[in-house]
């Protein structure tokens, strides 16, 4: 069984909680590792087509990871490959990482259930002079409906990016439609920024 953590999440914003949504005041964290190494391969059929890979995450849900032309892809649940996560991806060449925080919420039944994921992804950035490395915190919605994108921090012009991109998670995933609302960027942007591709 994948090894995951819960830690509850910091009230960093308790001055205006009263103004915050009901899920995001009892949001906790879970954090598991993706090595893709530990996941079913399945190869790619062309050139440029690296394969994807199904790993487990937290509780087992299914994490879906494909890559292509030095970028990757990443979605989440039962149908993984057909979500809109499994066509979304960024800008720049980029590669997923190598863990996911889920952050959760618990029910009446005191089940912790996740509605969102948060991945850094590592960018590199085409210049004129040469090419800048960066990290880009991806927020994604989780199941019940559509596993998509919802927004990004660049991680490396952030010193409290993790909070930032908890805060989109918790603020914007359940209320989130993919395919009509527009993932958002939070926070400052550095050189090593990417945003979405075809943006």
């Amino acid at each position: 069984m994948t090894r995951f953590f819960i830690a509850a999440a910091v009230a960093a914003m308790a001055v205006n909680l009263s103004g915050a949504p009901a899920f995001a005041q009892s949001a906790e964290s879970a954090v598991t590792a993706l090595d893709l190494k530990k996941c079913r391969h399945t190869r790619g059929k062309v050139e440029e087509d690296y394969g994807s890979w199904r790993c487990s995450g937290y509780n087992g849900i299914a994490v879906y990871v494909a890559a292509g032309d030095q970028r990757s892809y990443v979605s989440f649940g039962p149908k993984a490959k057909d979500e809109p996560a499994a066509k979304q991806t960024l800008a720049s060449f980029n590669g997923e990482g190598k863990s996911i925080e889920w952050r959760l919420q618990r029910g009446a039944d005191k089940k912790a259930v996740p509605y969102a994921a948060i991945m850094r992804w590592s960018t590199t950035v085409s210049t004129d002079d040469r090419p800048v490395r960066g990290q880009v915190l991806v927020v994604m919605r989780l199941a019940p409906g559509p596993v998509c994108h919802v927004g990004y921090v660049d991680a490396g012009a952030n010193p409290d990016a993790n909070a930032l991109a908890q805060k989109i998670a918790d603020e914007r995933a359940r209320d989130f439609r993919c395919g009509t609302d527009k993932a958002i960027v939070m926070g400052k942007k550095g050189p090593g920024f990417s945003g979405p591709y075809g943006d």
